[in-house]
């Protein structure tokens, strides 16, 4: 079942929405996605989060030129051209380096990634269905699960398989499950979309050495995530109508823009909003598919 701005009344009132991100957020830190989806605390702009953006962007462009010349040389090409175009749309990217010499080692590591691209895989050989994809599905409970899809490879039988790249180094055999919830969550979409289970998910990590990992989900296992998400959307709820976001201590907090907010560490939060995303969703049956509020 898909979301349209003309639903009538006798489909679910939707009651509030949930992308992969967001739902990392809260599983890595209830207050962590308080601070970004509740209060919308601003965060500065993050060299890493930029960079692969930027490479994004690139392989995205790069199926737009005919097969013959998807070359290494031409995702280089468009590595310089990309980052203007960046720069221009937010200046304030510039400021991220303290100097020249650190922007430079910064568009070099962009460069390996993408030279590293061409040792995972062929794009002389493919023809993706799609590239940023947005999909987005409801279910019975009026959960709007949503999110963008890097690529949708579709062979001539109908098989689908998800692809998506990340920037970072392939995590250990430990931290796999929790890289691969994000791909069940696109299969999960798709399938109460289309009604048929991808065949393959497929994770291209552009950093280290380079590694393609690769999973076939069935129903079962797509039946399990939407167990999941539901159940982190009722822990969400509960969290709004409590107001208790409890911080979750890691060793990712290291890397916490909002550390010093936290009251693990000393910090303070601000007080709550008065009238929080979930109010609006939950009083609104037709939200508009641009809505911004990712509970």
């Amino acid at each position: 079942m898909t979301y349209s701005a003309d639903m009538s009344l006798t489909e679910p009132t939707i009651i509030g929405a949930l992308s992969p991100s967001r739902a990392g957020d809260f599983m890595t830190c209830p207050l962590l996605y308080r601070f970004r989806v509740i209060d919308r605390l601003p965060e500065p702009p993050s060299p890493a989060a930029v960079r692969g953006t930027m490479v994004h962007s690139v392989l995205e462009r790069l199926y737009d030129l005919p097969a013959g010349e998807r070359t290494v040389g031409a995702a280089l090409g468009l590595l310089e051209p990309q980052w203007h175009r960046l720069l221009a749309e937010e200046p304030s990217y510039g400021d991220m380096f303290a100097d020249e010499a650190e922007r430079t080692e910064w568009l070099s590591q962009a460069r390996a990634m993408l030279e590293r691209y061409f040792t995972l895989e062929d794009p002389t050989c493919l023809e993706p269905a799609e590239r940023e994809l947005y999909v987005q599905a409801v279910l019975d409970n009026g959960l709007m699960l949503r999110g963008y899809i890097d690529r949708l490879d579709v062979a001539p039988t109908g098989e689908v398989r998800v692809v998506d790249y990340k920037t970072g180094s392939a995590p250990g055999p430990a931290f796999e499950a929790k890289a691969l919830f994000q791909m069940k969550f696109y299969a999960l979409t798709l399938w109460r979309l289309h009604g048929a289970v991808p065949r393959l998910l497929q994770l291209m990590y552009l950093g280290g050495g380079g590694e393609v990992l690769r999973y076939a989900p069935d129903e079962a296992d797509l039946l399990a995530t939407e167990r999941k998400v539901r159940a982190l959307w009722t822990a969400i709820e509960r969290a709004m109508e409590t107001g208790e976001w409890p911080p979750r201590p890691s060793r990712l907090c290291d890397w916490c823009h909002y550390k010093d907010l936290c009251p693990q560490y000393g910090g303070t939060p601000p007080p709550l909003p008065e009238r929080q995303p979930g109010d609006t969703v939950r009083s609104t049956r037709r939200a508009p598919r641009a809505a911004t509020d990712e509970l």
